[in-house]
């Protein structure tokens, strides 16, 4: 049977979804596509909420950094805690009253460019393949064309990766006021689930691959001058970048986590400890 399938230069199978891979490789694609939907639905759940985001002093990742925020709202930050006061009237009716509307395309248009993120949801849901050595098995996608025409967009990766790196140093401020509450120090699970996350995505917009090029992209012997900060900055980045889908990951598990556990605080249905009690 598996001689009689058309077959490509160098033996493998050229027939929708045939390969001679004996290994579980439709594991790979399968717990991507279920994680992807996972964050999407709940992230996209969570913006659209605009309650029960805070518990002082923690404020959810999903919402920092806080531009506005609306007063008497179930578990909403007060609105000092905002950089620019009370919510604006500017703003739709239509749309919900919530300050991660404002800020979450960023870090969303960021990932959703990442080289890395491209490739595993090319592979997963497009089927463009769907694993090394395996040809494509749905018919829809004989003319997908990639980047080449309706995802041209990704090009803007660098651009976005600008404003993801705002974000980097706002996050850990955020993390830094959480160790204080009412004016005392102190440490509390969130404290430390924010340091936690502020640092996983460090480690993620470091390690880009749009970054590592920007910093020594240009120079045909990075090696060459050893003693430069920028061979330094290239090293630097290189080690975060070899580890690039590890930091991916677990930065957008683990922020995914941080809400939700600041969420449930707010709500009070999990009480959080720390030193303040």
């Amino acid at each position: 049977m598996a001689d009689s399938l058309p077959r490509a230069l160098g033996g493998h199978p050229n027939t929708p979804g045939h390969t001679l891979r004996t290994d579980g490789w439709r594991m790979e694609p399968i717990l991507t596509v279920f994680g992807f939907l996972v964050f999407v639905v709940y992230t996209t759940w969570s913006a659209l909420q605009g309650t029960y985001y805070f518990a002082d002093p923690y404020l959810s990742p999903f919402y920092a950094p806080l531009l506005f925020a609306k007063p008497d709202v179930a578990g909403g930050a007060p609105v000092s805690h905002a950089w620019f006061g009370a919510w604006p009237a500017w703003w739709p009716a239509f749309l919900p009253a919530s300050p991660a509307l404002l800020i979450l395309t960023f870090p969303g248009a960021f990932r959703f460019t990442c080289y890395y993120y491209r490739k595993a949801y090319y592979r997963s849901f497009a089927a463009s393949p769907p694993a090394c050595g395996v040809v494509p098995g749905a018919k829809i996608w004989g003319l997908y064309r990639g980047e080449t025409r309706f995802l041209v967009f990704q090009n803007l990766h660098r651009f976005a990766l600008y404003f993801a790196l705002l974000f980097v140093p706002l996050l850990y401020i955020e993390a830094f006021f959480a160790f204080f509450k009412d004016g005392q120090f102190g440490v509390g699970v969130g404290t430390i689930m924010l340091l936690v996350n502020a640092t996983l995505i460090a480690s993620y917009t470091l390690g880009c691959h749009s970054l590592r090029h920007l910093v020594g992209g240009r120079s045909d012997c990075m090696s060459c001058g050893k003693a430069t900060v920028r061979y330094g900055l290239w090293k630097g980045v290189s080690r975060l970048n070899a580890r690039h889908m590890r930091w991916a990951w677990l930065s957008l598990v683990f922020i995914m986590f941080t809400d939700l556990y600041i969420r449930l605080v707010s709500m009070g249905v999990i009480h959080d400890l720390n030193t303040w009690r």
